[in-house]
C-alpha cells in the first residue's frame, strides 16, 4: 500500500470522524432546545393550574393562601357557593325608583370541579330549520366533529364543535323546528388541566425534583383602597436565556401576577 493510498484513507476517516462531530453537534442543540421546551411547556400547565385554583380560593375565602397544603387541600376537599344575582325595583315617585339587589346561594359545587372542568355552550349557527344531531347525550366529541345538520334556505349545513368534551345536555327540539340564530342546543365540558395531577405536589416545579414555586402575596393602594396581589414565580428557570434583568417581560422567568399590580396574567401568554 503507497503513501498516497494510506493519505486518502486516513484523511477519509477524518472526515467521516468530523462530519459525525457536526452531527451529533447539531442533534444535541436540537434535543437541548426540545427538552427545554417541554419542561416548559410542563412548567406553564402547572402554572396556569395554581392560578386558577387560587383565583377561585379567593372566590370563596376573599383572600389569596402562599400555603400549598391549604391549597391543595381546597383543591380537594372546598365547595365553591353558586350565587344568583337578582333586582328588586321598586317605583317611588315619577321617575325614581329603588333598585335591591340580592345574592341567593343556589347549592355548591366541589372546588376541584369547579378548577378542573371547563364548560361550553353550543348555539344555532344561524336561522334555519333543525334537522337533527348527530351526536346523544354522553357522547365523548372532538374538535370538528359534526354537532347538527341545519337546513338555511335550500342549504344543509352541518356545524361542527369548536371544542372538545363530553355532552351533558342536548336541547329539546323536534327534527323541523325552526330555530333562532344564537339559540342555545348543546351542552358539553372537557378537563381544562390534567385530572390526574398528583395535588400533594401542586407547589413543585416541574422537573426540578422537589423545588417550589416562589409565591409572594401581598396588598397595593388602588385609589385609595388595599388590593391583594399575587405573583408566583418559577425560581429556577430551565432555559438559560430567561433572566430577570431581561428588558422583555416574555423573556424573563415564567411568572404569573404581580408584586406590585391587581393582575394574575402569565408572562408566556405576552410572548
Amino acid at each position: 500500500m503507497n503513501i498516497n493510498r494510506i493519505l486518502t484513507i486516513v484523511l477519509v476517516a477524518a472526515s467521516l470522524f468530523l462530519a459525525f462531530r457536526l452531527y451529533r453537534g447539531v442533534q444535541g442543540t436540537i434535543e437541548d432546545r426540545e427538552a427545554i421546551q417541554n419542561t416548559e411547556n410542563a412548567v406553564i400547565a402547572r402554572l396556569k393550574l395554581i392560578r386558577e385554583a387560587e383565583i377561585v380560593f379567593q372566590e370563596v375565602n376573599k383572600r389569596y393562601t402562599a400555603n400549598w397544603d391549604s391549597l391543595s387541600n381546597f383543591i380537594e376537599n372546598g365547595k365553591v357557593p353558586n350565587i344568583q344575582r337578582r333586582e328588586e325595583i321598586t317605583q317611588v315617585g315619577y321617575g325614581q325608583e329603588i333598585v335591591k339587589v340580592f345574592f341567593d346561594t343556589l347549592g355548591y359545587t366541589p372546588a376541584k370541579e369547579r378548577i378542573f372542568k371547563k364548560n361550553f355552550t353550543m348555539n344555532a349557527s344561524d336561522n334555519g330549520v333543525f334537522m337533527g344531531y348527530k351526536v346523544k347525550n354522553g357522547d365523548r366529541v372532538i374538535k370538528n366533529q359534526k354537532a347538527y345538520t341545519l337546513k338555511v334556505g335550500d342549504k344543509m349545513q352541518e356545524v361542527p364543535f369548536q371544542e372538545q368534551g363530553v355532552i351533558t345536555a342536548l336541547a329539546s327540539v323536534a327534527t323541523g323546528t325552526e330555530v333562532k340564530k344564537g339559540e342555545l342546543l348543546v351542552n358539553y365540558w372537557d378537563y381544562a388541566f390534567e385530572p390526574n395531577v398528583d395535588l400533594k405536589k401542586i407547589g413543585e416545579v416541574p422537573g426540578l425534583d422537589g423545588q417550589k414555586f416562589n409565591i409572594f402575596i401581598g396588598k397595593v393602594d388602588k385609589n385609595g383602597v388595599m388590593v391583594q396581589v399575587i405573583e408566583v414565580r418559577d425560581p429556577k428557570p430551565v432555559n438559560p436565556m430567561r433572566k430577570e434583568s431581561n428588558e422583555a417581560k416574555g423573556r424573563k422567568p415564567l411568572h404569573f401576577g404581580s408584586k406590585f399590580d391587581v393582575t394574575t396574567s402569565g408572562n408566556w401568554e405576552s410572548q
